[in-house]
């Protein structure tokens, strides 16, 4: 009696199932999060102060300033574009907020509603231009970086006489803003300013929005091609204006913290060179300059590595002006090392 001799069917390239490797190396988060690790041994080794557990917070709060701003530029990025006017909306929002209530003696809440509507106006004016114009988001937000930098002092000078606002530290209102905004608590021997708990609070938020909602799917697809997402029923327009927004959003909260946290008073001119801190911190985290890829947590990941790096500096005795250097190496590896992981992932 003949045998036959069977041969196994082939594995459908579509049902196989990627090893644990290739399911981390295809995180955007996984180089960020080694190379806070190596950050976090280096100081804990070259620099005693670092290994202080009353620290911790310092070093957090260093972290949390940059890494509420942060996640919606992970997101703006994740979805193909830029915002270099974020860090001076930051201002615009506190400014705006300060002013309001102490020319018209409003409640202080009042003002910061009228705030809020600004900024959020802000982003959607870039938002409508960009889509309006087909104009580079560089461009356009860079127009809108040298308008408000230009009101911040202008209007400042004009209200108050000077280069802050007046303050309104005895305003009302101010003390339930305060708590909101700029408190600080203890947790065992580490002070805690309110404003961590805020940075994971809406990391773990976006995260979720991000990864499991419609929504996020739309902002992958339209940083990824834009009008290949558009071809299949993606609101382009609305996602792109709705990103913006987004940083209006937490340009908003961030000025009120900025507002609060120093007694009512903002300086018009800060702010200056921070939205390069925020998109570090996102390139850091693994969101690549192209867009349709990225991650809210590596963005988290990449200001609390800028946290890490700012006080350590200082706490190891260096001259603080190697920190420059320091971001504009670190933006560059970044950049390759988030390219190289994503082409290996992809490979696999």
């Amino acid at each position: 009696m003949a045998s036959t001799i069977t041969t196994p069917a082939a594995a459908d390239d579509r049902v196989s199932t990627r090893s644990v490797g290739a399911r981390l190396l295809s995180r955007p988060e996984i180089g960020s999060l080694v190379g806070a690790v190596a950050i976090l041994l280096f100081f804990a080794i070259a620099a005693a102060p670092f290994r202080d557990i009353n620290n911790v917070g310092t070093i957090l709060y260093g972290a949390a300033l940059i890494g509420v701003m942060a996640v919606p530029v992970s997101l703006l990025m994740v979805g193909g574009e830029f915002d270099l006017s974020a860090g001076v909306a930051v201002t615009t929002a506190g400014l705006t907020a300060g002013i309001f209530a102490y020319q018209f003696s409003v409640n202080v809440w009042l003002a910061m509603f009228v705030s809020l509507a600004l900024a959020l106006l802000i982003g959607a004016f870039n938002g409508w231009l960009l889509m309006k114009t087909g104009l580079p988001s560089f461009l356009v937000t860079l127009g809108t970086f040298f308008i408000l930098q230009g009101l911040n002092i202008a209007v400042t000078r004009l209200t108050s006489g000077a280069v802050a606002s007046n303050s309104i530290s005895d305003m009302d209102g101010f003390s339930s803003a305060h708590a909101v905004f700029a408190s600080q608590f203890k947790l065992g021997g580490i002070t805690v300013k309110i404003i961590i708990v805020w940075w994971i609070v809406f990391v773990a938020i976006a995260a979720w929005f991000l990864l499991k909602t419609r929504i996020g799917n739309w902002i992958f697809a339209v940083g990824g091609d834009a009008a290949a997402a558009r071809a299949v029923g993606v609101p382009v327009k609305r996602v792109k204006i709705g990103l913006f927004m987004a940083v209006g959003f937490f340009a908003w909260f961030t000025g009120m913290h900025l507002l609060f946290a120093q007694n009512g008073v903002v300086q018009s001119g800060e702010g200056v060179g921070k939205e390069f801190l925020y998109i570090i911190a996102a390139v850091v985290g693994g969101c690549l300059l192209t867009g349709g890829y990225g991650s809210v947590v590596g963005g988290a990941v990449g200001a609390l590595i800028f946290g890490m790096v700012q006080l350590g500096v200082v706490y190891a005795g260096w001259n603080p002006d190697w920190f420059k250097a320091f971001l504009g190496v670190m933006l560059l590896l970044a950049t390759i090392v988030n390219l190289v992981v994503k082409k290996k992932a992809e490979a696999r």
